[in-house]
């Protein structure tokens, strides 16, 4: 007997240790998925993990309604909790693509998965309480409960996202949760009926479909939020990757958002890189930060004085893919494949923190600073970092998004470069593709910018086209009041999805 009832508590308190793991990791990917599909991580993820924590307290108060079968009640919740937590992610997915109240589908699933989480560690508690006396019960429980909550944090960025994706893990975990509910009937199998694990097999069953088809459910999803056929989608542990293509043009987005649509991506990249190149006298050492498609990279080859090209972009699976697929590599024509070009896949502070050389040009050409990882890349203390690195003579460029749609983010760019002791140039270009886009470029010395003569072969610029990019209309000049985007502020952040929202909300 006595041996029987060690077991049962082994068995609950591991499933304790499973339910902490499935509960974190259900906050995680809700919070996730409405950063990917809606942007500003910040006020999503804030939200959400304080919607769930609160549902989770309402549950843990309802739980005192729960009557004397406990068993019974806990095996319900976990089959529950198992489907409604295995196809959240495909709900999200699927009301996002397809119906207009996606945030509605969001704020009730995280509120049911919420409630019924916080009902779960009461139950345990009172299932065990003949087991052990209070203090001990209570000790046994939230070690248990806050183990699990460390492995699945560890696991979720580490593992789960850049193996499995969203979606499987959202199927994985339903089914993780439901074999803490089969192994929870086994235990109890004497007072309670098989119609539960019926119950039990068929959610299974269902969730397994859904483990083994999410691919095909993420591609279905995908080929609605995409106007065209997707080549390639990969969930990296750093991003969502998208290739679509049609009648040969090639567009790539990362989290929904375009980074590029290949009809027009030469007025994007000549306008990146021409000015500041022809700016400067020498081009020896180049910095590229970001621009993994390879296509900055591409324009920085055409002088034949650049000695040495530093590509330094975070995520490995960008610059391998641009590097071996055929019809993207063809894009940026091979330019990994030249002996001057040197990739390291590494967050591009720490790489310039811990370098030594000077650069004659550094070119910035990451997504636009939409949350805290990429803001920081657009702050005073970056732009110093660089400025230590960069030849008395040579110049930065910065994408700046656009100062039509996100004014004040522009702004917010350039003025930061100015706070971080440079001389600035704002400008400007129209691409079909984004719309009124802008860029900043910062020197230690106040280098002209009119007046000089691009390079000949270009699709787009030329000495023209550089003059007219300096001048700013009135509603898309700079506002008063600006600030600059400071590590203890974020104020860039705030400022591009204010902008953003006034049009597309």
């Amino acid at each position: 007997m006595q041996k029987s009832i060690q077991s049962k508590e082994v068995a609950l308190l591991f499933g304790t240790f499973i339910i902490a793991i499935c509960g974190l990791v259900y906050e995680l990917l809700e919070s996730t998925i409405s950063s990917y599909l809606l942007g500003d991580s910040i006020y999503h993820f804030s939200l959400i993990i304080g919607l769930f924590m609160s549902s989770m307290g309402v549950g843990a108060w309802l739980s005192r309604f729960v009557g004397e079968r406990v068993a019974r009640a806990f095996v319900i919740l976990q089959s529950i909790i198992a489907f409604v937590g295995g196809f959240s992610a495909f709900v999200l997915f699927y009301a996002f693509a397809y119906i207009d109240n996606y945030e509605v589908f969001l704020y009730l699933i995280t509120i049911a998965l919420g409630s019924m989480l916080g009902v779960e560690i009461p139950l345990i508690m009172r299932i065990l309480k003949e087991s052990f006396e209070l203090k001990t019960n209570i000790s046994n429980v939230f070690t248990a409960d806050y183990i699990g909550a460390l492995v699945a944090s560890l696991l979720f960025p580490l593992v789960l996202v850049p193996k499995l994706g969203l979606m499987q893990t959202s199927f994985l975990f339903g089914m993780l949760n439901l074999f803490v509910g089969a192994m929870a009937w086994y235990i109890f199998r004497k007072t309670l009926s098989k119609v539960y694990l019926l119950w039990i097999l068929l959610i299974a069953l269902l969730l397994g479909i859904g483990f083994y088809k999410a691919s095909s459910l993420e591609g279905f999803i995908e080929n609605k939020l995409y106007q065209n056929r997707i080549i390639y989608s990969k969930q990296t542990p750093y991003q969502k990757i998208v290739i679509t293509a049609h009648n040969n043009r090639i567009a790539f987005y990362i989290n929904g958002a375009i980074q590029f649509d290949s009809i027009d991506e030469y007025r994007y990249h000549e306008s990146l890189v021409h000015p500041v190149m022809n700016m400067v006298k020498t081009h020896h050492n180049v910095l590229i930060i970001g621009g993994g498609d390879g296509l900055a990279l591409r324009e920085v080859l055409k002088y034949d004085d650049v000695d040495k090209v530093t590509l330094v972009d975070l995520d490995k699976q960008i610059t391998t893919l641009f590097k071996t697929h055929a019809l993207l590599s063809k894009l940026n024509n091979h330019s990994y494949d030249n002996p001057k070009v040197n990739v390291i896949n590494q967050d591009a502070w720490k790489f310039v923190e811990h370098s030594s050389e000077l650069y004659d040009v550094i070119i910035i050409d990451l997504p636009d600073p939409n949350n805290i990882s990429l803001s920081r890349l657009y702050s005073q203390s970056f732009y110093r970092l660089l400025g230590s690195h960069l030849s008395r003579f040579g110049a930065i460029v910065t994408q700046a998004t656009s100062p039509l749609f996100s004014r004040k983010a522009f702004w917010s760019i350039e003025e930061t470069l100015s706070k971080a002791g440079f001389y600035t140039h704002p400008y400007h270009i129209y691409i079909p593709s984004f719309g009124e886009w802008g860029f900043v470029i910062a020197s230690h010395e106040k280098l002209p910018l009119d007046g000089i003569k691009p390079i000949k072969g270009l699709k787009f610029i030329d000495s023209k086209v550089l003059n007219q990019m300096l001048f700013f209309d009135k509603d898309i000049s700079k506002p008063q009041d600006i600030q600059s985007n400071k590590l203890s502020s974020h104020k860039l952040i705030y400022y591009y999805n204010d902008g953003w929202k006034k049009w597309y909300d």
